[in-house]
């Protein structure tokens, strides 16, 4: 319902302009994929994230082992031992949580290292596009990577080859 709604709102536009208008569209994942440094960084995001998982893990496997020891020696333990580990135990577990959130959290390092690394692409393939929608008089650029709602495009309107072009990358 709502692409007939946002198709049915485009022709609309369209109509009403009573101009002729230019679209066109790029498939920013296929733009990314051939631009060596977005590769070479999505390869040093995807290892950070691989190497700080597996330290959680391994600290998350050391607060289970404690967690074991814990239960099998309960019954040895006089009541302030006991407290005192419970607690050992939960403190551990907060400072992995915090670990955690740190590393992969909303404002965490990999979200801060992907803005450092990525972004500064990013911005360059939309200026890109800009340049060409401008330089081409197009009305509207499309994406057509993540979107559902190009149902067809004609390869003759795919600007993406020109995109790479204009920022140096040859297809």
């Amino acid at each position: 319902m709502k692409k007939i709604i946002g198709i049915l709102g485009l022709v609309i536009m369209v109509a009403t302009t009573g101009l002729a208008q230019k679209f066109g569209f790029v498939d920013s994942d296929y733009i990314m994929k051939n631009i060596p440094s977005y590769e070479a960084a999505q390869d040093q995001l995807d290892q950070m994230s691989v190497d700080w998982q597996k330290e959680i893990e391994t600290l998350y496997s050391e607060i289970d082992k404690m967690y074991k020891d814990f239960q099998a020696e309960k019954v040895l333990l006089t009541e302030e031992m006991k407290v005192k580990r419970e607690n050992e135990i939960i403190a551990k577990e907060k400072e992995v949580k915090n670990l955690q959130k740190q590393y992969f959290g909303k404002e965490g390092d990999l979200y801060k290292k992907r803005q450092e690394l990525i972004k500064p692409i990013q911005d360059d393939v939309y200026n890109a596009i800009k340049e060409i929608s401008t330089e081409g008089a197009y009305a509207i650029i499309f994406d057509t990577a993540n979107s559902t709602n190009i149902m067809f495009s004609d390869p003759k309107f795919d600007k993406s080859d020109e995109v790479l072009t204009k920022l140096g990358y040859k297809n």
